[in-house]
């Protein structure tokens, strides 16, 4: 007899971007003429830029010629992609990656979920709060979360990093047993970066201890602080102890048409549940190749032209959801509101007067008729606080802060 997977019942509530939709579904049910601005999630709405969809045409033209054609591409990515990411984003930043090292995959969001197929069951994981809620939920599904522990208030494989506005955002080191440690900087959602300095702390404590850092940079292309890092790979000792995600959707937006690599360093060697010494990388070469068909082909040529000839007009796109963002964090704050975030960020991180942000969710929705997404949906430190994203239209951005001058 079939036996569904138990630890699925262990998830806390509904996903929360699948609660935000249904509230505001139910409202604009109820209100047909309500005009709705949404700077909830992270979607973007500039289009895909010149330069991409042109190699885009190209690339549908080569698949219409038996000549060119191409089927089954390689596994981890051809290699004019790879290599216009490694120029682009390691090797002129000193980060001593090699072009093998990268795996292009469909999305961060996928393989922020799967690469804990590489972790043992016992594993405890340490994830920020406020947190992306994959770190958490597809833990939960894998059976790495063990039962809910009222003595630690959660899971109790799971330690909670609380990463608030009294320690700047920046977790503390774990002062209990951690296995695998998740880092999101720039962060989603507060909007907040560690420096050079800070990021090698995190380093240093994961060398010390064996523990595995998984870093997502997804947003690192909104960085403009020489102080801040790109990579983790920017700070020595990384490669022993660090896996990056990177995502395209953001950055040139390709959430629609997905892609997206992460980094797995060849130097990455740990013991495995039977105590046999493993590479993390043939381990991941060997999921990848065994579930995975590669991203298409058109895709990855657009990719490739959004790191040569249409790297500008990338840099125009992320120029303007930033200009969004410092209209919003000063909008926000010209209507009285204390904001963090949205400065080498998309997101600004806004405290809720009240400090319950699921109610000032239903306020701004019902009143200002504006969505943006309730902290708590973060994690128990996110309450108190609000998200807004810079992924809108200018003409939205700049009438959702008329709205709340009023």
């Amino acid at each position: 007899m079939f036996t569904a997977n138990g630890d699925y019942s262990l998830l806390e509530g509904n996903y929360l971007f699948y609660e935000i939709g249904k509230r505001a579904r139910e409202y604009q049910a109820a209100n047909p003429d309500s005009d709705i601005i949404r700077m909830g999630i992270g979607d973007v709405t500039r289009p895909l830029v010149p330069a991409v969809i042109d190699a885009m045409h190209r690339a549908v033209d080569e698949m219409g010629s038996e000549k060119t054609f191409h089927g089954y591409g390689p596994d981890f990515g051809y290699d004019f992609l790879r290599e216009a990411i490694l120029r682009r984003d390691y090797t002129a930043r000193g980060a001593g990656i090699s072009v093998d090292e990268i795996f292009i995959s469909d999305g961060a969001k996928c393989d922020v979920g799967n690469i804990q197929e590489l972790f043992s069951r016992d594993c405890i994981v340490g994830i920020m709060d406020p947190v992306y809620p994959v770190y958490l939920d597809t833990n939960v599904m894998g059976g790495r979360s063990g039962r809910f522990s009222p003595k630690r208030n959660g899971y109790e494989r799971i330690v909670y990093l609380p990463a608030t506005e009294s320690n700047g955002f920046v977790p503390d080191l774990p002062k209990e047993r951690v296995d695998v440690l998740y880092l999101c900087y720039p962060n989603n959602p507060t909007g907040m970066t560690l420096s050079h300095s800070q990021l090698r702390v995190f380093v240093d404590w994961a060398n010390e201890t064996g523990a595995l850092l998984l870093y997502d940079s997804a947003y690192e292309s909104y960085i403009t602080d020489e102080n801040v890092p790109h990579s983790i790979f920017e700070i020595e000792g990384a490669q022993t102890c660090a896996i990056e995600f990177r995502s395209m959707s953001k950055t040139a937006g390709f959430t629609g048409t997905r892609c997206a690599y992460t980094v797995v360093p060849k130097a990455l060697v740990r013991l495995d549940s039977f105590g046999n010494k493993v590479s993390l990388y043939d381990m991941w070469a060997r999921r990848v190749s065994t579930k995975f068909n590669g991203v298409s082909y058109i895709t990855q040529v657009g990719a490739a032209a959004a790191y040569n000839e249409g790297y500008e007009q990338i840099k125009d796109v992320v120029a303007y959801y930033m200009e969004n963002a410092r209209i919003i964090r000063e909008g926000m704050e010209s209507a009285g509101y204390t904001c963090f975030g949205g400065i080498n960020a998309p997101y600004v991180w806004i405290k809720v007067p009240h400090g319950d942000s699921w109610r000032f969710f239903d306020e701004l929705l019902k009143e200002r008729n504006i969505i943006g997404t309730p902290g708590a949906g973060f994690g128990a430190s996110g309450e108190g606080y609000f998200r807004m994203t810079a992924f809108a239209s200018r003409e939205n951005t700049l009438s959702a802060m008329k709205r709340m001058e009023k």
